[in-house]
């Protein structure tokens, strides 16, 4: 039997669970509302039979419109034996009128109430709610019905589904929702003028935090599969058995599944208002403390005592690390470095193209043979602007590559407004993951659109903090 996390009920379709952190909220009433043919019904019988088979959790499905027999012959398309559960005790198919049903879970001790402790019901699926509309005097009454049918759910201890009809009204939509602990919308959508898609969006989930937005979901051999908006597929062989290190901001280590893969190549995309400064600190000081070795080719932006005074808020001197030789520097202008890091600086000020190469490939090469971990830190806007264009593309692709092949970690920081899409286009390719920072009117936004575990996350404003690292992904 599948452990289960307490507090937490699988709802058995995949993806689904992703987006609510694991599952429904336990002892929860859930509002499904979508129109014909979106796959309600589906969603319902998959969330029983994957309690009934998986969890150990028995179910009851009541419907108000079809027969039983039609349910098991639809539902063996899926591989699902509903006769078979029931005989087993795991299952029971209702059928009966809406105004009996209320009739008989008001009563206390009544059929419903006596079938649900007769097979230590946990689940129920009521489809559709839409009918008690039907049976009720008018509106208040229909109202004091749904919120009278919650708290007896509630009180019976079960994880309920109720099915509804796509409503035509705002404020029936908007008073379910508000009684309910969650509301998941269903539907059926134009795409591209010929196909359509359905999509899944959750508005609202007491308790569990939720990935917003419309998912698409396809009808499978297997039942409903939902896959994340903002996923792609994931680089197993990068992610497989590579250690990852935290970057130190809570949010985008999570987004990462725990940070920076060893041996890849992330790119900061950033515009010219944005601070990045305090994630290139936080990351260097995660990866130093880690062990890794760094080589930072700083820019005219970010300055040597800037870097020495963000290492020291994160509790590191820059000179001791320089002195134990774990901190080193590729330099393209003539300015000074903070005491005792003058013998970790390369100065490439004033050579050419062709020496420039020469010479780093030449002490890099001897820095980095056999000596542990590294993580180079790596402004493409300086090589750029010192080098041009031409030259950064022409050789970025096999700097990555070396990189990769010698299992180091490089964060690359490049701000692709002033390069062009055609440029821009080649890093990302190039590139195991994409981090995008930038200034939006009064707020700065960061989002990951690359990763090599196949995330694309929303975009989330940065809040300036007072504690290492310094801000926040809200």
């Amino acid at each position: 039997m599948q452990v289960i996390e307490m507090g937490t009920v699988p709802t058995g379709v995949r993806g689904l669970d992703v987006l609510m952190d694991g599952g429904f909220p336990q002892g929860s009433t859930i509002m499904v509302e979508g129109a014909p043919g979106t796959g309600k019904t589906t969603l319902g019988m998959q969330f029983l039979v994957h309690g009934a088979m998986k969890d150990g959790e028995a179910g009851i499905y009541v419907t108000f419109e079809e027969f039983p027999d039609q349910l098991y012959s639809d539902m063996l398309a899926f591989g699902w034996d509903l006769r078979k559960l029931e005989a087993e005790g795991a299952l029971r198919v209702i059928s009966m009128s809406p105004d009996i049903f209320i009739e008989q879970i008001v009563e206390p001790g009544g059929l419903v109430e006596k079938l649900i402790r007769q097979i230590d019901c946990k689940r129920i699926v009521i489809d559709s709610i839409s009918l008690f509309r039907y049976g009720a005097a008018g509106e208040e009454e229909h109202r004091r019905m749904l919120y009278r049918l919650r708290n007896i759910l509630r009180r019976l201890g079960l994880t309920s589904i109720l099915i509804k009809e796509r409503g035509t009204m705002r404020e029936e939509s908007g008073f379910e929702a508000y009684i309910s602990d969650g509301f998941i919308q269903l539907q059926l959508k134009q795409q591209m003028e010929k196909y359509r898609v359905r999509t899944l969006e959750i508005l609202k989930m007491r308790g569990r935090r939720i990935r917003e937005g419309e998912h698409v979901y396809r009808l499978t051999d297997n039942g409903i599969r939902l896959i994340p908006a903002r996923s792609m597929v994931e680089d197993l062989a990068l992610l497989n058995g590579q250690e990852k290190v935290p970057t130190g901001v809570a949010m985008l280590d999570e987004l990462l599944e725990g940070g920076l893969a060893q041996g890849s190549v992330y790119l900061l995309d950033t515009n010219s208002k944005a601070n990045y400064k305090y994630l290139i600190a936080s990351v260097l000081a995660n990866r130093l403390r880690a062990g890794d070795k760094v080589l930072a080719l700083l820019s005219s932006f970010l300055t040597p005592q800037d870097l020495h005074k963000m290492l020291a808020l994160q509790g590191l001197s820059m000179g001791e690390l320089a002195k134990e030789e774990r901190i080193f520097f590729i330099e393209h202008y003539t300015r000074p470095y903070p005491k005792d890091c003058e013998s970790s600086v390369i100065n490439v000020n004033g050579l050419s193209n062709e020496k420039y190469r020469e010479v780093v490939q030449e002490k890099i090469g001897a820095l980095v043979e056999g000596s542990g971990n590294w993580f180079i830190y790596y402004d493409l806007n300086t090589v750029i602007a010192e080098r041009g264009k031409d030259f950064a593309t022409k050789h970025f692709a096999e700097d990555s590559a070396g990189v990769k092949a010698l299992c180091m970690t490089m964060m690359v920081l490049c701000n692709f407004s002033e390069i062009g899409p055609e440029v821009s286009a080649f890093l990302e390719r190039t590139c195991n993951g994409v981090i995008r920072t930038w200034v939006d009117g009064a707020y700065q936004y960061m989002q990951v659109t690359k990763s090599p575990n196949g995330i694309i996350s929303e975009p989330y404003v940065v809040e300036t903090t007072t504690q290492a690292p310094f801000m926040k992904l809200i």
